[in-house]
């Protein structure tokens, strides 16, 4: 019996199977568009729906004796729909611009501490129930048409399955759940004036929703005995594919987002991740919690650097036959006891926590004539340590207690990245084989949801592989606190100037 775990993201799905053994067999994928106008940012759920049942299918066309799929997905966007799960709307995005004026209100009745003390979040526009109220307010004809309000983790699965759960961790991105009583909050609902009949059952993480549809089975060549796993929102399925489990260990998701995912053995001090814009949401673990630091640009940073500053060197590279990533590093490599002596703010994307500022901008400071593309690439790798730094020094007195970093994404596979984030951060990192986290996370989940595994400690020894640790050098700490003593200081100089 084979398993699987579906990821839903923002602009794609795919799907990933595993033998008994938890060894990786194959994965399929698929895109759909987003649509971006001025005033609304949407996704099309039959577009999404299709490319569903396409990765399953092409992954079932190889692999037929699939026992479980776990379904993760990206937070925030919802969907409402008729009786029969039939969407009522473009799905709205969380970067969408709508709920704003819905968010305040919301606030103004509530409190926004209060808010953050009964949902983990400090009050944003970007979370589902201030879009929910959008609707609400704004397309009336839609609202009361609705027999259900899904995120796309209980939507996939309603949709395989019929029956309507949620997992703590996916509801916990609405703003209207209590991450106490592990349910939807009464308070914050009446607030906002939506009725909590509309929304799925909330169950643990890693719960299994039932067997597929006869119907669906047969759309895709699955067994009517498939079962249907409710796994989490992806940044708690990639902190189970990184093999975290207490609060001794953290995970650096070195992905196209940069997020560094703490786990606290209980509710963290709201007071001090209210401050950061830190949000606290439920984990696998009974009793425990993760929280989300994270900078838009991680990857993305680097990729950027690449693709608009780098193009002959995209041509010497292949070349060479290496990346071009490998050969940047390796330009600087006579040096890498020195910082690059650039300051870059990573904010090409807006600033994330602790500041949440969609409006910030990217800044590269220090530049001269003698500035040569080597140094503007580890500049940018930098500059996102020291970010994930900034978000680790605001952590503290939270009840952080890790002492190590496991680290997932394509980015740990850089030798001279995890080097220098070991060497900021001043903690131990350890580079995991697996790049995809998230989909390794619903795997372990489902194989424990469908008797694969005893417990996620045996799924974890089976499909969690430790490559290589780099441990911080007190030198070049030193060296990198010294700039670092600038650059907590860039955010506050640029932004007044864009």
């Amino acid at each position: 019996m084979k398993i699987a775990g579906l990821d839903i993201g923002t602009t794609g799905c795919k799907c990933t199977v595993f033998d008994e053994q938890g060894g990786y067999l194959s994965k399929a994928y698929r895109d759909y568009p987003v649509r971006r106008a001025v005033g609304s940012h949407e996704i099309d759920i039959s577009a999404l729906m299709e490319g569903v049942y396409a990765v399953i299918h092409e992954i079932v066309a190889q692999y037929p004796d699939i026992g479980g799929i776990g379904v993760t997905s990206f937070g925030e966007t919802f969907i409402m729909t008729d009786e029969e799960g039939t969407p009522l709307h473009p799905a709205m995005l969380y970067t969408d611009p709508r709920g704003q004026e819905e968010c305040q209100a919301l606030t103004e009745r509530l409190g926004a501490r209060n808010i953050a003390r009964i949902t983990g979040v400090r009050p944003h526009e970007m979370y589902s129930i201030s879009k929910i109220m959008w609707i609400k307010n704004h397309r009336p004809d839609i609202y009361q048409a609705a027999k259900h309000i899904f995120l796309m983790e209980d939507y996939v699965v309603y949709k395989l399955t019929g029956k309507a759960q949620i997992d703590y961790s996916l509801a916990a991105r609405t703003m209207a759940f209590d991450i106490h009583a592990l349910d939807w909050s009464k308070e914050v609902l009446d607030a906002a004036g939506v009725e909590r009949e509309l929304f799925s059952t909330c169950v643990p993480t890693g719960t299994l929703a039932g067997t597929i549809l006869p119907e669906k089975a047969e759309k895709m060549g699955l067994s009517e005995q498939t079962g249907i796993v409710s796994i989490s929102h992806d940044q708690v399925a990639a902190a189970v594919g990184a093999g975290a489990f207490d609060g001794g260990v953290a995970v650096d998701g070195a992905g196209t987002v940069e997020c560094l995912t703490p786990i606290y053995d209980s509710i963290p001090e709201i007071d001090r991740m209210y401050q950061g814009y830190f949000s606290v949401v439920p984990y696998v673990v009974p009793g425990t919690y993760v929280a989300y630091a994270f900078s838009y640009t991680g990857g993305a940073l680097i990729q950027w650097c690449v693709e608009n500053l780098a193009r002959k060197e995209m041509e010497e590279a292949k070349e060479q036959g290496v990346s071009v990533n490998e050969l940047l590093e390796k330009a600087y490599a006579d040096r890498d006891t020195e910082p690059s002596g650039l300051l870059v703010l990573p904010h090409f994307a807006g600033a994330a926590t602790p500041y949440m500022d969609t409006g910030a901008k990217g800044a590269i400071l220090g530049l001269t004539t003698a500035s040569t593309l080597a140094e503007i690439y580890r500049g940018c790798m930098e500059g996102v340590a020291y970010e994930m730094y900034l978000n680790y020094q605001a952590l503290q007195g939270s009840g952080i207690r890790f002492e190590k970093l496991n680290a997932t994404g394509g980015g740990a596979r850089s030798a001279v990245w995890m080097q220098m984030k070991a060497d900021i951060l001043n903690l131990p990192i350890t580079a995991l084989k697996t790049v995809d986290a998230g989909t390794v996370g619903s795997a372990m989940l489902t194989g424990v949801a469908a008797g694969v595994f005893q417990d996620l400690k045996e799924a974890a020894e089976h499909m969690v592989e430790e490559t290589v640790t780099y441990k911080p050098r007190p030198e070049m700490h030193e060296k990198y606190m010294q700039v670092f003593a600038r650059y907590r200081s860039v955010y506050e100089a640029v932004r007044p100037l864009i």
